[in-house]
């Protein structure tokens, strides 16, 4: 990924007016996610239309629901909770809290609660059109009012948790930084695996909530306008995240 994408805010640590950064948000995240939403019910109405609902999602997921075992029907219960609602909005608050005590940088700590913002939105107004069953499988969670495409807890952990990732590139230890990347880059993957193998979701329900997370948090990211600069801007804030 292009360095300065991933340290556009210690390269430029300005302080944006509030009213600036509604209208940058409005323009850069909102709006592009709009374009994100049309994609993705438009992919809802393919499965459901032409493709018939893919029978053969079905057969997939009875195929793992075969191979079930009682240890991995509760190491997969924590996988899949990581991605409830309530989880997702506790670490993101608290994420929040200490990003900007941390780094005295509103703008930036208010990154990830953008990134499951407009994830959840897109979600929502999605799943509410497409309507897709679950699996004809025993659910091994309770199945929330939502229809089965996209994915929700796919799409919320993996917006958070590559937020989180994309602000680990500020640590300077390079162990510590490779290894909370790479659990922010695996978490995700884990809470996908636990939905298809619960019976919670069809594999491409999974794989478009991937896409929705990725999108939503590269477009937080993105959603403030920064200035690129050959010399770090802040490397007092970073230091203060790895002290």
């Amino acid at each position: 990924m292009n360095h300065t994408f991933v340290h556009r805010y210690e390269l430029d640590s300005s302080r944006p007016p509030v009213g600036s950064a509604l209208r940058d948000a409005a323009v850069r995240a909102i709006a592009p996610a709009l374009v994100l939403f049309a994609a993705i019910v438009g992919i809802g109405f393919l499965i459901m239309g032409p493709l018939g609902g893919l029978p053969a999602e079905n057969n997939l997921s009875r195929s793992v629901a075969s191979g079930r075992t009682a240890l991995m029907n509760s190491v997969t219960m924590v996988w899949s909770h990581i991605g409830n609602t309530e989880i997702v909005i506790g670490v993101c608050v608290v994420a929040v809290a200490l990003i900007w005590w941390r780094t005295k940088q509103w703008w930036y700590a208010v990154v990830p609660a953008i990134a499951i913002a407009v994830q959840a939105s897109v979600f929502v107004a999605a799943t509410a059109i497409a309507d897709r069953p679950r699996p004809t499988v025993k659910h091994l969670d309770p199945a929330p009012p939502t229809s089965s495409y996209p994915s929700g807890h796919m799409g919320a952990a993996t917006a958070l948790y590559l937020t989180f990732a994309l602000m680990a590139q500020r640590i300077e230890t390079a162990w510590l930084r490779r290894l909370v990347t790479t659990v922010c880059v695996v978490v995700p993957l884990l809470v996908g695996y636990a939905r298809l193998y619960r019976g919670m979701h069809h594999l491409l329900d999974i794989l478009v909530g991937l896409v929705n997370g990725v999108v939503c948090a590269l477009l937080a990211w993105n959603y403030l306008r920064r200035k690129a600069s050959s010399e770090r801007a802040t490397v007092p804030a970073r230091q203060a995240v790895t002290s």
